[in-house]
C-alpha cells in the first residue's frame, strides 16, 4: 500500500503512480526492442566501383548504402571509409585498405555487388565465395 508524506494510506495516489510506472515499463521495454531490432539486422558488405570516375561511384556507393538500409539492412562500405584516411594511388595504402575491407566483409552475413564489376570487386566476391557468403548481383539502378 502506498503512503503518503504523512505515512497515512493513499489507494488512489498508489494506483497512479502504478499506472505511471507500468507505461514508463512498457515505454522502456519498446525502446529496447527497437534498438536491439537495429542493432541486429543483418549486415550487408556493400561492394562497388571506386575507382576511375570516384566522384559519381562515390555518389552512387552512397545511393546503394541507402538502398541496403530500406531493406532493413546495414551497409559496410569500406571503399567509403578508407580512402578517407588511406591514399588510393600509394600502392601499398591502397592494398592495406582492400585488405581492410576484406576483414569488415567477413564479419557481414551477406555480400551486395551494384553495378559493373571491377577488379577490387573480384577479389571481394572471391573472397565471400571463399567464406561461404551469399553473394548478390544488382546490375540495373537501384
Amino acid at each position: 500500500m502506498y503512503k503518503n508524506s504523512e505515512g497515512y494510506a493513499d489507494p488512489t495516489a498508489g494506483i497512479a503512480i502504478g499506472r505511471v510506472m507500468r507505461e514508463y515499463r512498457l515505454e522502456q521495454k519498446e525502446k529496447w526492442r527497437r534498438r536491439h531490432e537495429l542493432k541486429n539486422r543483418p549486415k550487408i558488405y556493400v561492394a562497388s566501383k571506386y575507382a576511375g570516375d570516384v566522384d559519381t561511384n562515390v555518389t552512387n556507393a552512397i545511393r546503394y548504402c541507402k538502398y541496403v538500409i530500406e531493406k532493413k539492412c546495414i551497409p559496410i562500405a569500406s571503399h567509403l571509409t578508407y580512402p578517407t584516411m588511406l591514399n588510393d594511388a600509394d600502392p601499398y595504402e591502397r592494398e592495406m585498405g582492400l585488405m581492410f575491407g576484406l576483414a569488415l566483409l567477413a564479419l557481414c552475413d551477406e555480400v551486395w555487388c551494384f553495378g559493373e564489376i571491377s577488379q577490387g570487386m573480384e577479389m571481394e566476391i572471391a573472397e565471400a565465395k571463399r567464406l561461404g557468403k551469399k553473394v548478390c548481383y544488382f546490375k540495373g539502378a537501384v
